[in-house]
């Protein structure tokens, strides 16, 4: 191999060792690879129960429907990282109404939208099969 070749090699390690570290230290997940994920990076206690936010709509028909990725466009990780802005104002909820107007445009439209926490049971590390729903926000046209 010619110097020319080892050395951009070498540069692009060191290069990469230098994102590395520095996304160790001061990088988020929208760093990530070079960054930790912070969702894998704890441990939760062995009887914590596990969060499993949801969203959940009520058309004008009255019929429940989930709102998920597949209704609406809207990926679950973008509704986590609103999660807090969502609590602090249900009107954001409306958004997803809407993406979900925007798929289905002959179909009844949502009328409500609730954020659903599941916390699904856990004991010794173990899921029970047991849930409980607590609704964090609802908005209604």
């Amino acid at each position: 191999m010619k110097r020319a070749g080892v050395a951009a090699r070498v540069l692009a390690t060191v290069a990469g060792l230098a994102l590395l570290f520095a996304g160790t230290f001061w990088g988020s997940d929208d760093d990530f690879p070079f960054a930790p994920f912070r969702m894998y990076a704890g441990v939760n206690p062995p009887d914590d129960d596990a969060p499993d936010p949801r969203v959940e709509g009520t058309l004008a028909t009255g019929a429940a429907t989930p709102l998920g990725q597949v209704e609406t466009g809207i990926r679950r990780a973008e509704v986590e990282a609103k999660q807090e802005r969502y609590v602090a104002d249900p009107a954001l909820l409306a958004e997803i109404a809407e993406a979900y107007a925007r798929r289905h445009p002959g179909a009844p439209p949502v009328v409500e939208v609730r954020l659903v926490m599941r916390w699904h049971e856990i004991r010794n590390s173990r899921p029970t099969g047991e849930h409980r729903d607590e609704v964090l926000a609802v908005w209604r046209a």
